[in-house]
């Protein structure tokens, strides 16, 4: 993405309704938040739905973007991710339902459709398995210094370059650019370590 000053002036301008603004925003934003969106959604097409929401939210809400509060790209990236988060759960919400049984047009006895109906959701043990690993990430995680959390936090969970976590945070790039290879390195260990004492 553009530098901070240039993204917020951006937004200043569509606040004031510049559709110029507004494309120029797009084109030196969309690719990164589109990534953004894809690591919470996974579906491109639908990433590409909840981008286009993103932008409509940011036409409509450019004027409550405040420069004091925070970075232009991380209140672009906040949009994106709480739309890809909403999105998401809103599909988990959706009621899927199917009539148990219907009679074959030559037949006078009911069919199960049930009995016909894949299930692609993950089983109970590798929903266990799943579980087990993510308590074992979250305790490798604490594990790791402050600085180290929250610049892996930054780079993973919001999607930012290692030059917008340390425009972010305030530090030197070398330095946050240590900070996330550092804590990479400790939680692969620490996740090796894990795997070979549950095995």
């Amino acid at each position: 993405m553009k530098d901070p000053a240039a993204l917020a002036d951006m937004l200043s301008r569509i606040a004031l309704g510049d559709r110029v603004a507004f494309d120029t925003l797009y084109r030196h934003s969309s690719a990164h938040l589109l990534g953004v969106i894809l690591r919470i959604q996974g579906n491109r097409a639908q990433a590409e739905d909840v981008l286009q929401e993103v932008y409509v939210n940011v036409w409509r809400a450019a004027q409550s973007f405040n420069p004091a509060l925070s970075q232009a790209s991380t209140w672009l990236v906040s949009i994106a991710r709480h739309r890809a988060i909403d999105s998401l759960r809103r599909r988990q919400a959706q009621v899927q339902t199917v009539s148990t049984s219907v009679a074959g047009p030559e037949e006078d006895t009911d069919h199960d459709l049930l009995d016909h109906i894949a299930d692609d959701g993950p089983g109970p043990e590798e929903l266990l398995a799943q579980s087990a690993q993510a308590h074992e990430l979250r305790l490798c995680m604490d594990q790791l210094s402050a600085s180290q959390q929250h610049s892996l936090a930054l780079a993973y969970y919001q999607g930012l370059s290692h030059a917008e976590v340390a425009d972010q945070l305030g530090q030197p790039l070398g330095t946050v650019k240590s900070w996330v290879r550092r804590g990479l390195q400790a939680l692969r260990a620490c996740l090796e370590r894990a795997s070979q004492a549950l095995s």
